[in-house]
Formats: C-alpha cells, structure tokens, sequence
C-alpha cells in the first residue's frame, strides 16, 4: 500500500497551526478574563465608626461609609429598593421578620417612631442593619478571628451605654426574641435586639441580594 508524501514545506506549515491552535484553543476566553465559573458573594462585614458625636452625626458618618442615600419613594421592599439606599424599620416589624426569618422586609422612607432601625442596601446588594453598642462590644466585631457565635445587644439609638455606631450584616444574624423597650413606661423609648452574629452567612434570613 503506497503512502502520499506531502511537499516539505507543507508538512512544516502544518506543524505551525496545529501548535498555535494548541497556544489558543478555539473556544478561549476572551483577552483579560478567566475561564471561571462566578462565585456567589460573600456577606457584607461588619462596620464600626470609631467617632464622637451626635446621634444625627453618627448616622451621617456611617452613610457615607457605606455610600448610600435616603430612598426616593415612602415604603419598599427591600429586595426592591435600589443598592446604595437607606430605610427604615420598626423595631417590632424587624424583630418578627428576623425571628420568623422572612424572605424580606418592608422599609420606610421616614422612620414611623423615633426608635426605629435604619436598614443600608450597600454596593454589593446586601443589608446592613444599623444601631449602636458599647465600645468594648464594638471592638470585637470587625477582628478577623472573633467567636464563631458572638451574642451582641443592638440599640436602636445613642445612649449612655451603647455610645458607637455599627452596621452588621442582616445575613449573618440570628435571633430569637423581639427587640425590647429600656424604659416600658415609655412608648417611644430606645429598644435593644439581642442577637447572634455568626461567621458564616444564615442563608435563611432576610435581607439578602435578591
């Protein structure tokens, strides 16, 4: 059986193309991206804002670390709120959804009282819940090496005892008990959330990127 002997300088132009289709397949990416499958975000951190002021400009320290603004319409859905806005919650309507695990939550424009919680829609889509504590609790949220569970105590406002202002992520929070009234003669009284704040994201809880 004979064999067809290709020309010399054809076999050589062979070998060429075959070698570059082997440098670049076919089907690569395109130039400056990977071939990898999108991870899911993270949660967001936790944040602390280690400054002395006024409730007012606490608050004000603490949207511009998260770079977001006050929500252009009365009541939305958190799922439905744009990223880079801030609402807010009543303390009771945030304790039963937190505590029942709803899939969102309701956010207000204007806070309905004066003990409401302010809830932050950030950059990656994620919610921060924001309040204060004391300094020495403050301190041990952001070390990279804190308890797997850390039980903290979320005021709703400035007081005496919980003087720093800190957001966590909605989805690392669990709870187990409504937010609770310092004084109860007092219907628009500071309230304090006692809560678990976990390493590793509750996927079950509210305020997620939808």
């Amino acid at each position: 059986m004979s064999r067809i002997l290709l020309p010399l300088p054809l076999t050589l132009s062979l070998v060429l193309i075959f070698l570059c289709v082997l440098e670049k397949p076919l089907f690569a990416a395109p130039e400056g991206t990977t071939g990898v499958f999108p991870v899911q975000k993270a949660a967001s951190v936790a944040v602390v804002i280690e400054v002395v002021g006024s409730e007012a400009e606490l608050r004000r320290h603490m949207r511009v670390k998260n770079n977001v603004a006050e929500l252009s319409t009365g009541t939305i859905r958190f799922s439905e709120a744009p990223i880079g806005s801030f609402g807010f919650i009543a303390p009771q309507s945030l304790g039963m959804a937190l505590v029942s695990q709803s899939p969102d939550l309701e956010l207000e424009r204007v806070a309905a009282t004066s003990h409401a919680y302010e809830i932050h829609k950030v950059a990656d889509g994620n919610g921060l819940l924001v309040g204060f504590m004391n300094r020495e609790a403050a301190s041990q949220l952001t070390p990279s090496e804190r308890p797997k569970n850390l039980r903290i105590a979320l005021y709703s406002n400035s007081v005496d005892k919980a003087p720093t202002i800190v957001a966590v992520p909605l989805s690392k929070l669990m709870v187990d008990r409504l937010p609770s009234r310092l004084d109860p003669e007092k219907s628009e009284s500071p309230v304090v959330l006692n809560m678990d704040l976990l390493t590793t994201t509750n996927r079950k809880s509210p305020g997620r990127a939808q």
